[in-house]
């Protein structure tokens, strides 16, 4: 691949080069400019050892966020603010890290960078600190020496300490109370001066990439010899409600769709039900149509928007057509678009009745792991009948499977245990679950009936309960 103009600020240093832009970011921390104290470790941004901050300008200010920089392609940083924890180091210890120190929160220290570099993320994204909110800034942060008490303590003084003390413009409140270097002052002028482009033209055949988060692990040799083009690009990162869907740009993060009002305003559980996929690090910068054109069998959010009927816009960068998402999957990894096609958005039919929505997943850790099978249910109906339901499944399948059969015949009947029934006898006539290292078949089936009558007893509890299940 070609090598392309990048512009960025490092820490404190503008950074004005040409790179193949599919190179990880890690490489170039490190290899590049010899900041080390950004570690080298999973290569697959489970550990949380690479954690650098990424800010950007959004609605005339910065929001920094924490990325995993061994999977995060350098082509997506032109225009932004990247810190390492070199950064944000000064003479003497920071704040948080010297409460670190106190509590004898790190042993051999290796991964207590990304720590530092995620929990400072949390201290610049908000004025007023909270324990939980703060220990889940670092859920995308392993420690192998010390448990995490003494790291949880450490949490804890910080958002005491800090509390209540904020009279002043947030930056400077950081800078005065020694959780950031003063030269974050100047970074927004510094951004806004930079001169910067989209890497591309027009007339080039691309391989079109969101976030890649999981493209990076996997195919890390394809992307570094194709040529390249980045959906960051595009200004797809949006969500907006429309007079009959919600529209999703395919740019949109993981965690933006996870904290989006309007998806809230209408499927109020989504925002839990995302925590438990990825860690924060990544759905920061795994995007939406990356994941849809991913294709796991499993994939969580796959899932979800096939359940609630969703619509593509597939476009080539000319022309643009639409596909219901059903008619997306193929077969394993196979896809009803070509090879210079990417997904430009995806529209959410808005509930035209009475509804109610449920995501179920089963998986060896319950946090920061691959479902062994997951399902979700959309589900429109009248005082105790059912005018349209939607089921869908995962894992139990090639493909990101809905249930057409069983959702067909759910249509006018009622709530009760015997459609239950009817439902998981439909289900198990329509997938065809394999043994492999998640599960075996019979265990895959019988995760699915159990997920179906969990989604009945949460939504209609009133109806069906745990008794008769028995």
């Amino acid at each position: 691949m070609k090598n392309k103009r990048l512009n960025f600020l490092l820490n404190d240093t503008v950074i004005d080069t040409e790179l193949n832009p599919a190179a990880p970011l890690l490489d170039f921390i490190r290899n590049d400019h010899s900041l080390k104290g950004t570690k080298e470790v999973c290569k697959e941004g489970d550990c949380g050892a690479c954690s650098v901050l990424i800010g950007s300008i959004e609605n005339n200010e910065i929001k920094y966020q924490t990325i995993t920089s061994c999977i995060y392609p350098i082509g997506n940083c032109s225009g932004k603010h990247i810190v390492t924890i070199e950064g944000l180091n000064k003479s003497d210890l920071l704040f948080q890290q010297k409460v670190f120190v106190d509590e004898h929160a790190t042993q051999c220290g290796f991964c207590t960078p990304g720590f530092i570099i995620s929990t400072t993320a949390y201290l610049i994204n908000n004025d007023q600190y909270k324990i939980g909110e703060a220990i889940n800034s670092i859920a995308g942060n392993i420690c192998r020496c010390t448990g995490y008490n003494s790291i949880k303590r450490a949490l804890k003084n910080i958002v005491e300490k800090l509390n209540g003390n904020n009279q002043k413009e947030h930056l400077d409140f950081l800078i005065e109370n020694n959780v950031i270097p003063e030269y974050f002052k100047n970074v927004f002028s510094r951004l806004e001066n930079l001169q910067y482009s989209n890497m591309n033209s027009e007339n080039e055949q691309f391989t079109y990439v969101g976030g890649g988060s999981d493209l990076f692990v996997q195919k890390p040799e394809m992307l570094f010899d194709s040529e390249v083009r980045f959906i960051n690009e595009l200004d797809l990162n949006y969500i907006e409600q429309k007079s009959n869907f919600i529209e999703i740009g395919s740019g949109l993060s993981f965690e933006d769709f996870k904290n989006s009002e309007c998806i809230n305003n209408y499927f109020s559980t989504i925002e839990n039900d995302l925590e438990l996929v990825a860690s924060l690090p990544i759905r920061n910068f795994a995007t939406i149509g990356g994941n849809l054109c991913n294709a796991s069998p499993i994939g969580d959010l796959s899932i979800i928007l096939l359940s609630l009927d969703c619509e593509l816009v597939i476009s080539n960068g000319v022309s643009d057509r639409e596909l219901k998402i059903k008619d997306f999957y193929l077969g394993y990894k196979k896809l009803a678009k070509s090879d210079n096609e990417f997904i430009k958005c995806i529209r959410i039919p808005l509930p035209k009745n009475k509804y109610k929505f449920s995501f179920e997943k089963v998986s060896k850790r319950t946090y920061l792991d691959i479902a062994s099978v997951n399902t979700a249910l959309y589900i429109e109906y009248d005082n105790n009948k059912i005018l349209n339901a939607s089921l869908s499944a995962g894992g139990v399948s090639p493909i990101p499977l809905l249930l057409s059969k069983t959702n067909k015949g759910l249509c006018d009947k009622e709530i009760n245990l015997q459609t239950l029934n009817e439902i998981i006898s439909s289900a198990q006539n329509e997938i065809s679950p394999i043994s492999d290292v998640r599960g075996s078949s019979d265990y895959k089936r019988m995760l699915l009936n159990q997920l179906i009558k969990a989604h009945f007893l949460k939504l209609f509890p009133e109806k069906i309960t745990e008794l008769e299940l028995i």
